[in-house]
């Protein structure tokens, strides 16, 4: 599991990114991390792979304090996707850079070539392998920072707003590779603004704003409470705030997709069918 206890954080500038955060992620959740631009989620999941090291509490991950583990230990562990795809590369082309982390890993060759012919094909990458990862457009970065990451399997997978720059069908693919993950036993950590994407996983919710966690409970309760999203700076999910348009019903909670709001509306129709 990957443990934080009462985690302050303080960039050089002098500014407090984190202000008492703790927070335990067992293996096998699907965890999503939202909130409000500068709520502290990036500096947050920086700490699980020892990028960042708390200034004042402590992590640790599987039982070891990340101030005793380096970055290399701790992200053959904890697979870090960055928001910006542009910060995690600098191999030459598309293919070494899926290849470099297999490398270091000590993967045999044959290995090496069979995850990465996998991963390009899976991410719709095959055609750009001997492309530079830098002229790819900004989805496909996306993707191809995501590729580099899965191709070596770590237990923790730490996407940061994974969706941006992706269609529909490619946040299809991308929730298949969480769900993937998730059926191996492994941990999804997901920061993103993102709600219809989350609703899909239906995962825990962690809501932080400035620099503090406001909320941490389930899906159905944490995405319909209309309250705190706001607080967040989130728009509901579009269904759920149908929901409350149509019935504003007090105490709605779990209404998240077309699923649930035929739950509500089906028995009105029915007793509308039976007055009739």
């Amino acid at each position: 599991m990957i443990e934080v206890l009462d985690v302050y954080y303080t960039y050089p500038n002098g500014f407090t990114a984190l202000k008492g955060v703790s927070l335990t992620i067992d293996r096998g959740e699907c965890i999503a991390i939202m909130g409000e631009n500068g709520a502290g989620k990036t500096t947050l999941i920086k700490h699980f792979n020892g990028l960042l090291k708390p200034t004042k509490g402590a992590v640790s991950v599987d039982g070891s304090n990340t101030m005793d583990l380096s970055v290399a230990q701790l992200s053959r562990k904890v697979g870090l996707v960055f928001q910006n795809p542009d910060h995690q590369f600098f191999s030459e082309t598309v293919e070494d850079e899926i290849a470099f982390a297999l490398k270091n890993f000590g993967f045999q060759e044959d290995e090496i070539k069979r995850r990465v012919d996998q991963v390009l094909e899976r991410m719709g990458l095959i055609h750009y392998r001997q492309s530079s990862p830098f002229n790819l457009s900004g989805g496909e970065k996306k993707r191809l920072a995501i590729a580099s990451v899965v191709v070596f399997n770590p237990d923790y997978l730490v996407l940061d707003e994974p969706t941006i720059g992706q269609d529909y069908l490619q946040k299809r693919e991308i929730i298949e590779i969480i769900r993937s993950f998730l059926k191996e036993g492994k941990t999804a950590v997901i920061v993103t603004h993102d709600l219809e994407f989350v609703v899909d996983l239906r995962p825990r919710i962690i809501l932080m704003s400035q620099g503090r966690i406001i909320l941490d409970d389930t899906a159905d309760k944490a995405l319909s409470n209309l309250k705190l999203l706001d607080e967040a700076s989130l728009l509901p999910p579009q269904i759920t705030e149908l929901a409350y348009r149509l019935f504003n019903p007090p105490g709605l909670e779990g209404v998240l997709d077309e699923k649930d709001l035929m739950k509500i509306i089906k028995p009105l129709l029915t007793r509308r069918v039976k007055q009739q």
